[in-house]
């Protein structure tokens, strides 16, 4: 899934492209891709878009004071049209046509459909409600300095409700950058260790950020991103030299160094009877 600095650096090349452009049209080209009702997406067409910013995750389109979300879930990405077309791509979600610009389709690739888009009216913030503060913030930094949360770390950073735009990329590299456990608590750490989650995480967000300025465009079905250790299960510690070991979920793994994060202890994995040791 597109994580923070993907979603930013791809909301302010659209930003250049589209800002100030009257949109023409707005095709909701899958079926269950639009998540609201009303207002619909006729009410924004004719309007000059003032901005494209994230939240999160969300792209962010603004009116006036109404707004279009886009979220990509897993699989989704923008691909620019110019000229816009008409045609309608298998597992396409939306289209957006813009005068004297290209046209913004949101289409899907892979198994999942979970990719949406909301038109919300001024003074509606729809999903934005349920999202925590941006990692960057001060709300943040004083969550990790003086909170108590019970979770595992690597659990609260891809909750959405406590920090918004981290997913499982960012909380491994996160976390082997600042030498943590990824089952480690907040409750538990002290303040160097808090001090060293928190730059962390500032560190692997600027270096993604800056990375992802380089791309121009939308985002290709498969974006490559340059993870540090997650998703590198069984390859050298570009720290350590040790290999790298995975836990397996049903749904994500989680990627560590035994000898840089778990003083060598190789964590239990659903795949194992029993604790490797």
């Amino acid at each position: 899934m597109p994580e923070l600095p993907v979603v930013q650096a791809l909301a302010e090349r659209l930003d250049a492209l589209l800002a100030g452009k009257t949109l023409r049209s707005a095709d909701p080209v899958g079926f269950s891709g639009l998540k609201t009702v009303d207002p619909g997406p006729d009410s924004v067409v004719g309007r000059s878009l003032d901005d494209v910013r994230n939240v999160g995750k969300y792209l962010v389109f603004g009116f006036g004071g109404a707004r279009i979300l886009l979220h990509l879930s897993q699989g989704g990405r923008i691909v620019l049209e110019d000229p816009p077309k008409t045609t309608r791509p298998k597992a396409a979600v939306v289209r957006f046509v813009f005068d004297d610009a290209p046209g913004v389709l949101l289409r899907e690739y892979g198994t999942e459909r979970k990719a949406g888009w909301w038109v919300l009216a001024e003074g509606d913030d729809g999903p934005l409600e349920r999202l925590g503060p941006d990692p960057r913030s001060d709300t943040f930094a004083e969550f990790v300095r003086s909170g108590d949360d019970r979770r595992r770390i690597h659990t609260w950073l891809r909750d959405q409700r406590t920090v918004a735009g981290i997913g499982r990329g960012l909380s491994d590299d996160a976390l082997h950058r600042a030498r943590l456990s990824p089952y480690a608590t907040l409750l538990k750490l002290d303040d160097d260790e808090r001090q060293r989650l928190l730059d962390a995480i500032r560190v692997v967000l600027d270096d993604a950020l800056a990375a992802e300025r380089t791309r121009t465009g939308g985002l290709p079905p498969k974006l490559s991103e340059n993870f540090a250790v997650h998703g590198r299960h069984g390859t050298s510690c570009p720290t350590c030299g040790d290999g790298l070991r995975r836990v397996s979920y049903e749904s994500h793994e989680v990627t560590y160094c035994p000898r840089c994060q778990t003083d060598g202890k190789v964590l239990a994995d659903r795949r194992m009877s029993r604790l490797v040791k």
